[in-house]
């Protein structure tokens, strides 16, 4: 399934943007993942949410020395004034090996404002759900349009291990 949904889909709003509960998942298959089509280096597996009881494809890494990850989020689907906080939505496996070099993540408003910072991965803990924050923001009625999101490391180094669920985009608690 690939798309921008609720991260809750209600049945009887056909998947569009629920105003209810305001937190939005943007799936790895609506992602751009560098070589993700590319079996050598990506596969595609399907999974139950466990939330929610959609099945999903999750973006398994097998091998790649360039990593790169993009979205693109609507902000218009954001309620104005409510502070939100963006996730990338990941797994290492514990076989997972190359995140010696930290990653670098970030978005980029739609009025141009960014935000970037380097994650390292290695810290983390394996085979448990991450949510890995890139960065936080004050939705708009003036700054709206499309948001960008991205994940990425150039360094060269191999890089396994990795599975991406998605893109979490929620109000702060």
């Amino acid at each position: 399934m690939g798309g921008c949904l609720p991260s809750k889909p209600n049945p009887e709003d056909n998947g569009s943007a629920s105003s209810s509960t305001n937190r939005f998942m943007l799936y790895a298959r609506a992602l751009s993942i560098t070589w993700g089509d590319t079996p050598e280096y990506w596969t595609w597996v399907q999974q139950k949410e466990e939330a929610s009881g959609t099945i999903v494809e999750l973006a398994k890494l097998k091998s790649v020395c360039w990593l790169e990850v993009h979205g693109k989020f609507d902000t218009r689907k954001l309620s104005a004034g409510i502070l939100y906080q963006v996730f990338f939505l990941i797994m290492l496996e514990e076989s997972s090996q190359g995140w010696e070099v930290p990653i670098n993540v970030g978005f980029v408003l739609p009025g141009g404002k960014r935000q970037q910072h380097k994650v390292n991965l290695n810290e983390k803990s394996r085979e448990s759900w991450l949510e890995i924050l890139v960065g936080e923001f004050v939705a708009s009625k003036k700054d709206v349009g499309e948001m960008k999101i991205s994940l990425y490391e150039y360094g060269g180094m191999w890089k396994t291990g990795l599975v991406i669920q998605g893109v979490v985009i929620k109000p702060k608690n």
